[in-house]
């Protein structure tokens, strides 16, 4: 029996490959998402919030809007980006929660 035969009575599993690039590809679109999240959050409202305040954004230093406000809207949205982007890559791959209905 070689490798590529299945046993009596098993169905023959898919192939790796397809499996292994949905999670590249999911866990590269988790990756990006989470370097701008950090960048947002730790960057802009703590890291350089010296040099954002110098700018006014709603009358307020853009520093503090970010540290407050700013870095929840980019979450949000990130949210909002995650769940767009990883319904097109579960269609291409099959594995979308509307397949299953």
């Amino acid at each position: 029996m070689s490798k590529t035969d299945t046993p009596p009575g098993r169905a023959a599993t898919p192939p790796p490959a397809p499996k292994r690039t949905y999670w590249q590809e999911n866990l590269r679109l988790l990756g990006l998402l989470l370097v701008v999240w950090f960048v947002v959050s730790f960057g802009f409202g703590i890291l350089l919030r010296g040099p954002l305040d110098a700018v006014s954004f709603f009358g307020v230093p853009l520093g503090f809007w970010f540290a407050q406000q700013g870095s929840t809207y980019v979450f949000v949205a990130l949210i909002f980006i995650y769940a767009w982007r990883i319904g097109k890559i579960e269609r291409r791959y099959g594995v979308s929660d509307e397949d299953a209905a």
